[in-house]
């Protein structure tokens, strides 16, 4: 049975798309901790991160780093942080975070409520910057 994240990839559940290629897709969290919280996943159904090949495993934190770079460009914030817990959706994902202190990363504080403009507005930002600079991965 195809995951929700499958879904999400393959067009049949609308998303904010940041980012695709053949092997990952990226795309915002609809329950953000910070404005641009970005979701990286491989298109490859795989429950859990490190039971993904060397190769694919590489190539996807390859993926994440152009994703994590453009939301630099996107959206104020002093660092993009990284975290893999994995527990929510059996689907291996990285959550790409702007944080600007350490606190904007602990994973149960208050979610944000954007409207659909704010995630369209942002995605397109990142988008943006993403496509400006990406290379072939």
């Amino acid at each position: 049975m195809a995951t929700i994240f499958s879904k999400i990839a393959a067009g049949e559940i609308p998303s904010y798309k940041i980012a695709e290629n053949d092997k990952f897709y990226a795309f915002l969290d609809i329950n953000p901790l910070v404005k641009g919280h970005t979701l990286v996943i491989p298109r490859r159904e795989v429950d859990y991160i490190f039971d993904m090949e060397d190769e694919e495993l590489a190539d996807m934190h390859l993926f994440a780093k152009s994703v994590a770079k453009a939301i630099e460009k996107a959206i104020p914030c002093k660092r993009v942080g990284v975290a893999v817990m994995g527990l929510e959706v059996p689907h291996a994902h990285i959550h790409l975070i702007p944080i600007n202190k350490e606190s904007d990363m602990i994973i149960s504080n208050p979610k944000q409520k954007l409207s659909d403009e704010e995630f369209v507005g942002i995605a397109s930002a990142i988008k943006a910057a993403w496509e400006k600079n990406k290379v072939d991965l």
